[in-house]
């Protein structure tokens, strides 16, 4: 099942015609509500997400799929009349898979969503995460710092998840924050620095690949494979 939203009737029309075509399973919605609702009744395989919609922005829409547990790992791609770097930087920082832009041709659609599926299928079951000591399955939720299981909540496990996607970048405040706990979370409070100094007394010895970067965010140290 892959799910649409947008609210142009036009497009939303053609796009799911497209994939039916194709053999792909295709539900369309004009509002962010009903496509809340629908996630709540089924999971998609993939989402195809407007920017500019009405109650809510694509973005926001984004942000809390990738802070609910249930979909933070559901492909994403948006569609967006917007072209500007910022707007594609900023929808691929918060999560998303890839990014098209108005107009686009049918085919190229398609061959992005096959793309895309494939890619993300491949991950789900073969990517995991070492670092010295350091063991972090995402398909599993699973993490071990020398063989022995290390218990985190969900918030710590994403954080350390997306610190070791980031291969040693530095990943800003205003990123962990969107991708952890959503667009709109207080930036001024000290939430993040918490969960970073329970996620490294949590993972003991392998805490200190934890790395702050006064002023700027944090990132991983270390020789991740």
């Amino acid at each position: 099942m892959i799910y649409l939203l947008e609210d142009d009737d036009s497009i939303r029309k053609l796009v799911i015609y497209a994939l039916e075509s194709q053999g792909y399973v295709a539900k369309g919605f004009a509002r962010p509500g009903e496509f809340w609702e629908a996630i709540k009744q089924e999971i998609p395989r993939l989402v195809l997400l407007d920017i500019m919609l009405p109650q809510e922005d694509g973005l926001s829409v984004l942000s809390r799929l990738r802070a609910k547990e249930e979909t933070m790992k559901l492909p994403v791609i948006m569609l967006t009349a917007k072209n500007t770097e910022y707007d594609r930087a900023y929808g691929l920082d918060l999560g998303a898979d890839d990014y098209i832009s108005k107009p686009f041709g049918m085919m190229e659609l398609v061959a992005r969503v096959r793309a895309v599926l494939r890619r993300t299928t491949e991950e789900a079951r073969e990517k995991e995460y070492h670092l010295a000591e350091l063991t972090v399955c995402p398909s599993r939720h699973q993490v071990t710092v020398n063989g022995e299981s290390v218990q985190l909540t969900y918030k710590e496990f994403l954080l350390l998840q997306l610190l070791l996607e980031g291969n040693g970048s530095i990943l800003t405040r205003s990123v962990l924050m969107d991708k952890v706990w959503g667009l709109g979370a207080e930036r001024e409070n000290r939430t993040l620095d918490v969960h970073v100094r329970t996620l490294r007394a949590k993972l003991g010895t392998a805490g200190r690949y934890i790395e702050t970067v006064r002023g700027v965010g944090y990132r991983m140290n270390g020789d991740i494979k």
